[in-house]
């Protein structure tokens, strides 16, 4: 550590000030992300968020979850909850909430609430999802723990348990190794005293 503050991110101090509901020991957000409403997004420990990011109404975020670059998480008053050690990769969108696409209502935010009809539900990605490049997770999916999404694969219903998906709408490909838990238990009990940085915590 040389001290020198990484000017990619926000500091510290600037992200307490911006009001998140929850905010956790050593979080890291890009400057260039966009927070709609920070009161509504928790941040748990060890959590980063990359460049070019929108994060939207109702986020909960756990520990040790990375959000990489040019995501989109549309959260609304449903909300979109990651769980511990989930991830989404590169372009990944998730969405709470979405217009009606069946030609019953019209779309899209110029017109008054009145005329539209808009899907609301919440999202949940379980303990070690991770979920591919460019890939669209929609309006009440529930992702069960340790299931994976392959690259540019459409989630319009929800994944059982360690298992991987893949495919426009995703479909089950196969079972989904677990020999991660046994790393997740030996970094935690490795971290328990220490932060990323490999510096003693307080």
């Amino acid at each position: 550590m040389t001290g020198i503050p990484n000017l990619r991110y926000f500091p510290r101090h600037e992200l307490e000030a911006m009001g998140f509901k929850k905010l956790g020991v050593n979080v890291q957000i890009s400057r260039n992300v966009c927070l709609y409403i920070p009161e509504y997004i928790s941040v748990g420990d060890n959590t980063i968020v990359d460049d070019f990011c929108i994060l939207s109404g109702s986020v909960d975020l756990g520990r040790n979850v990375h959000i990489a670059h040019g995501c989109r998480m549309i959260g609304g008053r449903e909300g979109i909850k990651m769980d511990d050690f989930s991830g989404l990769a590169f372009g990944v969108t998730v969405f709470a909430q979405s217009d009606d696409y069946n030609g019953d209502a019209l779309t899209n935010p110029t017109v008054p609430m009145q005329y539209r009809q808009i899907q609301r539900a919440r999202v949940e990605l379980g303990r070690h999802v991770i979920v591919g490049a460019n890939s669209v997770v929609f309006p009440g999916v529930i992702m069960g723990e340790g299931s994976s999404v392959g690259a540019c694969s459409m989630v319009t219903k929800s994944t059982d348990p360690w298992t991987v998906y893949f495919g426009v709408p995703a479909k089950r490909i196969k079972s989904r190794k677990k020999n991660m838990l046994t790393l997740e238990s030996l970094y935690l009990n490795e971290s328990l005293d220490t932060d990323v940085g490999g510096e003693k915590t307080a």
